[in-house]
């Protein structure tokens, strides 16, 4: 009966054999998603190690260190530092940390891992690289930041700016 082709792929005799067209996603994973100001990022799902939502007691502060990190976060017994991902990009409004869990994006390149908090995340979603175009009156506390950004198909010319998260983690702003 193992043996038998019908009963491995679970049709009988007396069934047509079912054929599903799958689709294969146009472009790269991005995961999208939100600082407080409202303005929306992306970055590209290959630099990101996971996406976690500690309550704000797990988060640990750190004194004497950059006001633009939260503290320190214990992930499977590895401690990550959690930043403020708007407060870097040198948005004026702080994330809120008084709810009962706080958005958190953890990239990593090579050994360095760092969490970036955020407001909201949207989800990840297949986005095209090649309609990427380059950023066009970004804030020069973002800019060096950016690889690019899309026009969201809307009314009101909504853009996503792609991060480059390795130039986000190399950056000198961490010292301050």
């Amino acid at each position: 009966m193992v043996g038998n082709s019908d009963f491995l792929t679970g049709r009988g005799h007396d069934q047509a054999p079912e054929f599903q067209e799958l689709e294969s996603p146009e472009g790269e994973l991005h995961l999208r998603f939100y600082i407080p100001s409202g303005n929306e990022f992306a970055l590209p799902a290959t630099g990101i190690r996971e996406v976690l939502s500690p309550s704000p007691d797990r988060i640990t502060p750190v004194p004497n260190v950059s006001p633009l990190l939260l503290g320190t976060l214990n992930v499977r017994g590895r401690v990550v530092w959690v930043a403020d991902l708007g407060q870097f990009l040198g948005d004026s409004v702080p994330l809120n940390t008084d709810k009962p869990e706080i958005s958190v994006i953890a990239v990593e390149d090579q050994d360095i891992m760092l969490g970036l908090a955020v407001d909201r995340i949207v989800g990840m979603e297949w986005l095209d690289v090649d309609h990427v175009q380059m950023p066009t009156a970004v804030p020069d506390s973002v800019a060096p930041f950016l690889r690019g950004e899309w026009v969201l198909e809307s009314s009101d010319k909504q853009l996503l700016r792609l991060l480059d998260q390795v130039s986000i983690l190399r950056s000198a702003r961490w010292a301050a």
